[in-house]
């Protein structure tokens, strides 16, 4: 295990590799303001051009995307976003912010939804030349893929199907220009054509229920998935499986779509923490219902909603040859 400042400096020199003449914003809250003040503190050794934005100075939360930060984004050459995620903000905030990260051309931008210290110490201190390898041993194996079958010994039972028109992203912890990646990184993904069968979530979910629900280990979720589309859910946890059910069904006609099949390939983590933006690096498989990033896949649709859910210990064949089985790489 590293230290905050450690993960810090690896985003900020060997992530971002911001430079002397460029312009940096970072957006975060007083729940993360020290991780927020570490990463200034690091980029000032490099960079003095730094606009620094703490949330809950533009009004209470779930806050709108403000104006000032969309005009500080519009003129940024790299941008980090390091903050809790709160409900209903994917809606108001993140997803008004990525579109804008987006539309800079010349962009760089570190996503850190749910970052925390033990995140920093943890998944961003990894041997990203090794994360870099594996993804690309990874990518190798599926970007040409016809059909991946996903099965755990929990239930998952998957087929899912692919297109050539449909890009794979190679998220490896080194951001370039016109390009966006969650931090600490560590995936392959894409759109799925389609998906049969059935996925149980016994790791944790995405956006605000990493922080309200944490691990699934002993409720897990099962969800029934047929022709790309999200028909049943259920849980032991009543609450759960209805708010669930509620962000799925209920807020626009692709929210119960799945938008995201992805493999996590930071072999560096030796642990699930029960937190999303470390876990669905971890090596396994998750899948997101709702936006498909189209910038990032070239799908033709999308959502104001994006949910992941991880299967722990999956074995996955690509085509008909295993490349992971119980959760380990077989490359």
């Amino acid at each position: 295990m590293g230290s905050v400042r450690e993960g810090a400096r690896q985003a900020i020199e060997n992530c971002l590799k911001i430079k002397a003449d460029e312009k940096l914003v970072i957006i975060t809250d007083k729940k993360n303001l020290r991780i927020g003040s570490i990463l200034r503190r690091t980029a000032k050794r490099i960079t003095n051009n730094i606009q620094f934005f703490v949330m809950e100075d533009f009004g209470e939360r779930p806050l709108a995307f403000s104006e000032r930060i969309r005009e500080a984004i519009e003129e940024a050459d790299v941008s980090i976003y390091a903050a809790q995620g709160v409900k209903g903000e994917l809606q108001t905030f993140r997803n008004p912010m990525i579109e804008t990260v987006e539309a800079n051309p010349k962009l760089r931008h570190g996503h850190m939804v749910d970052i925390t210290p033990q995140i920093m110490k943890e998944g961003m201190c990894s041997d990203y030349q090794e994360v870099q390898r594996i993804s690309r041993l990874v990518f190798e194996k599926v970007q040409r893929a016809a059909q991946i079958i996903v099965v755990t010994e929990k239930g998952t039972n998957l087929k899912v199907e692919f297109s050539p028109e449909l890009r794979w992203d190679i998220c490896d912890g080194d951001i370039k220009q016109s390009h966006w990646s969650n931090l600490p990184d560590g995936e392959v993904l894409t759109c799925p054509a389609n998906v049969n069968g059935r996925m149980v979530i016994d790791g944790c979910l995405g956006d605000f229920f990493t922080e309200k629900y944490g691990s699934l280990g002993r409720t897990p979720v099962t969800i029934e998935i047929a022709d790309g589309r999200a028909e049943n859910i259920q849980c032991d946890n009543e609450e759960l499986q209805k708010e669930l059910a509620e962000y799925i069904f209920g807020q626009d006609e692709n929210s119960d779509r799945v938008g995201e099949f992805a493999i996590g390939t930071n072999v560096g983590l030796k642990k699930l923490i029960h937190n999303l933006l470390q876990d669905e690096k971890f090596p396994g498989v998750h899948i997101a219902f709702g936006s498909p990033y189209p910038a990032k896949t070239g799908a033709s649709w999308d959502s104001k909603a994006h949910v992941d859910g991880i299967m722990i210990a999956p074995t996955v064949c690509v085509d008909g040859r295993m490349i992971m089985e119980k959760g380990k790489f077989l490359l």
